[in-house]
């Protein structure tokens, strides 16, 4: 799981009927780089799959893959990323 910032809406004029009731956001992933220094370069955007509503700047935790799709379970969506988590704070407890 990797954490991301909403960039932009996706608009689809067809889709799998499976696929109804939510939403398609472009993410930008956040490297380690990037959660260090917030001005670091980003990797590529890509699509995900949002059912909770997600913003332009919601920081959201993506699955990906296999797990993208797990939480539909028996049923299986085409997705390849899913908006798992709307994070509302990072922390590094560490410092």
């Amino acid at each position: 799981m990797r954490v991301g910032e909403i960039v932009g809406k996706v608009t689809l004029s067809t889709w799998h009927p499976q696929l109804r009731g939510a939403s398609w956001r472009l993410v930008v992933p956040f490297t380690l780089d990037n959660l260090n220094d917030p001005d670091a370069k980003r990797d590529e955007p890509f699509v995900i799959y949002d059912e909770l509503g997600a913003g332009n700047g919601t920081l959201v935790a993506i699955a990906e893959g296999p797990e993208a799709s797990a939480p539909f379970y028996p049923e299986q969506k085409p997705i390849d990323g899913y908006n798992a988590a709307i994070i509302d704070e990072l922390r590094d407890e560490l410092k």
